[in-house]
This record gives structure tokens, sequence and C-alpha cells, in this order.
């Protein structure tokens, strides 16, 4: 058997004793919370950041946001009375924006953090100074606040007046457009921001879309007609809105009305009929008499413009003499602007029914014009198809003469 020496033995403690730092490294047991890989983690069997321990590490701390009022300048004047506040900040979403009157009041207004802007509103009185306060986020305790001071714009002498054809308080038919009027045409270029500035509100909620029908005048109506006893609120801001040429809004307006039930009425030449439905269900057909070859009645979607019980066509002012007529007429309800109306005419009560025969009006007896009469409202559509003369857009209230990508296209929003 082959003994080992001293230096035999001195080997072995020694492989002994490398052996044993191998597995001390290597192993799973309590020397591993000392292990590198643990640098900066939370270690099994103890909190992370836990006062003293290897694994804490400093907790961030707030960082002071910078602010400024970048536009308007400090003490501006002649600054205009819509125009938004610019401001600068490092943490805009921690960033509040105020604007205050010569009293200390604030000012209503609403705050953009992505576009860094606050816009009053409503326009800002003429010549009227405000401070704007601008506050960051704070960081150990320290505020850091911005403040700056304009005065707007003296009242402008080129004013344009704004005004609605509907009033508060109004009951009008399914087709009903909104209409908005101006004093002055409108250049191109501002309508979108005049469009961005006329806000409408239904209840039940509908789409719809403004439509330039003119320079002077813009229309509104839904994607299908109202619905039946709608809601409608229609706000135009445009008291110190840019108008082109140095003209500006003079005022703003607010109109609050109510649809009534759905009343439509829709005609045939074929047939030679008028086909009336209320809130979807028909409720009587009446034998009509429409224009002749020689002045025919148009086809296509108007609505009621006007009521008048008794009134009187003239037209020898309008047609070669000889060819002009007075006539008494009883129950006339206009819809469109040349002339053509739904009205009562005993003389082509033998007619109505069979033969053309009027002058493009919507002939009906005495007893059914008095009827129609009793039950319409200005906003009530009519559509007339089959005859010779297609309805030209413009001639009357013609907003539901065209589709709704049609219609779309006379809006500047795009």
């Amino acid at each position: 058997m082959k003994t080992w020496g001293a230096k035999g033995r001195w080997r072995l403690a020694a492989i002994t004793v490398i052996a044993g730092s191998v597995l001390l490294s290597s192993g799973c047991g309590d020397g591993d919370k000392k292990s590198s890989s643990w640098q900066g983690g939370a270690q099994p069997g103890s909190s992370a950041g836990a006062p003293g321990g290897e694994g804490d590490q400093p907790s961030p701390q707030p960082t002071l946001s910078t602010v400024a009022v970048t536009s308007p300048a400090a003490e501006a004047k002649g600054v205009g009375a819509i125009e938004p506040i610019k401001y600068s900040s490092e943490d805009p979403e921690n960033t509040t924006v105020k604007v205050t009157d010569a009293k200390g009041e604030e000012v209503e207004g609403t705050l953009d953090k992505d576009a860094k802007t606050w816009t009053p509103a409503k326009a800002l009185p003429w010549g009227t100074k405000f401070t704007v306060t601008v506050t960051g986020a704070e960081a150990e305790g320290k505020g850091n606040t911005a403040t700056s001071s304009f005065t707007t714009m003296a009242k402008p002498a080129k004013l344009v007046r704004v005004s609605s054809f509907l009033g508060d308080g109004q009951t009008v038919g399914v087709g009903m457009p909104l209409i908005i009027k101006f004093g002055r045409a409108i250049p191109e270029s501002y309508r979108d921001d005049v469009e961005r500035r006329m806000k409408v509100t239904s209840t039940p909620a509908q789409e719809g879309i403004w439509h330039w029908t003119s320079p002077t005048e813009v229309h509104y109506r839904p994607k299908v007609f109202w619905q039946a006893n709608s809601k409608v609120f229609y706000k135009v801001a445009l008291t110190g809105v840019p108008l082109g040429n140095g003209y500006y809004g003079r005022s703003d307006l607010t109109v609050d009305l109510k649809v009534g039930r759905s009343f439509v009425m829709t005609v045939s030449n074929k047939t030679k009929r008028m086909t009336v439905k209320q809130d979807g269900k028909v409720i009587k057909t009446i034998p009509v008499s429409l224009g002749k070859p020689s002045t025919p009645s148009s086809s296509g979607t108007m609505v009621v413009i006007e009521k008048k019980k008794h009134t009187i066509f003239d037209t020898t002012d309008e047609l070669p003499a000889g060819q002009g007529y007075k006539t008494p007429i009883d129950f006339a309800q206009r819809i469109t602007w040349s002339g053509q109306f739904i009205h009562a005419a005993p003389w082509s009560e033998g007619k109505q029914g069979r033969t053309n025969v009027s002058h493009g009006c919507v002939n009906v007896s005495e007893a059914m014009g008095a009827w129609l009469f009793s039950r319409t409202m200005m906003g009530d559509p009519i559509t007339v198809s089959g005859t010779e003369e297609k309805l030209k857009n413009g001639n009357g209230w013609t907003d539901w003469n065209m589709s709704w990508e049609q219609y779309k296209k006379g809006s500047y929003l795009k």
C-alpha cells in the first residue's frame, strides 16, 4: 500500500480547499446574497432598498419644470380678442395656466397641454389688460412660476353682423336646415375658422355638417332628416374672429329650438297623388295637379319655406304683356323661390289626380288645402318626382336635394 508523505498530504489539503471554494461560489444557499449576479436588485430574503442594503438605489428626485409665456409678448398691446396664449414647459402635464383681468378675476378658457396653448372660452373684452400666470411642477418645495401681461386690441371699426334665421323656442319640421347669414361676404380662406366656431348639439345626437350656399350664407343639416321631437342647440361664437380684409365678427349668438313630429309629403307625377306620412305612417292620399308641360313643376326635395292663409299671386310684372295674372289664393305654402307653392286651387279640382294644368305649383282641392295648411310647419319636406324639370339647387332650401356626399363638399373643414 502506498503511503503519503508530508508533501503528499499538503497537496491533498490544497485540493480540498480549492474544491470547497468552488462549491461556495456555485451553490444555491445563503452564500448567494453576496453574489455579483444580484447587484442592484432585490435579493431573496431581503427588502429592496432596505436601509443599509447593498441593493439600495437613490430615489429619483422631481425635476423643476422651467416655464415661460411665449405669446403674446410681455406687455403686448393690440392682441386679438380670441388669440390663444402660448407657453413653454418641460413638463406640460403638470403645468397650469391662469388668466386674470384687472380685478383679479379668473377668465374661463381651455388648456391644451399637448399644444401648450390656452384659449379663451369667448372673446376677451376689447382694449382690456390681462395677466397670464403659468405654474410648473414643484421640486424640493420650490415653485416655478412665470407671469406676463398683455392688452387686447381696441374695438375695430369694421365689424360683420352675424344673424340666425331661426330663433329661440321655435318648433320646425324634420327637414329644416339651420341658417346663418353674414352682413358681408366671407372670403374662402376664412370659412374653415368660421365653421370651427359654430357648434351644433342635438338630443338625441345626430351626425351633421355645415354647407356654404353662398359667401354670405351657411346652412347645417343632419345626414338624414332630423329625428322627430329632437332638441337642437347651436352656438355661433364669432365675436372678434378675423373675417378677412380687416373685418371681425361683431357678436356671438345661441339658438335653442325643437323639431316637431315627422310630417313628410311625397308627390308622384305618374299617379298625380300626394302621399302624406306622419311619424312614418300614411295618413292621407291627396289628388294633385302639377305644372303643365310649358310651366312644369320641379322634381326634387324641397321644404316648406313660408305659409300664407290668403294671398294674391301677381305675375303681371314677370310675364310678357297679356300673359300675367292676379289670382287670389288660399292656403299657400311656398317651396321654391321661383314661385312654386302647394296651394288650394278650386278651379282645377276636376283635373286633380288626372291632368297637370298649373303654372308649376302643386294644386290641391280647397278642402285638402285647408287640411294640409292646418298640419304643416316650416321645414316639413316635400319630394316631387317624375316631372319634366329637375329642381335647381338654391331654388329654395334645397339642402335635401343633394346626397350626403355632395352636401359635405360644401364644408371647408376637410
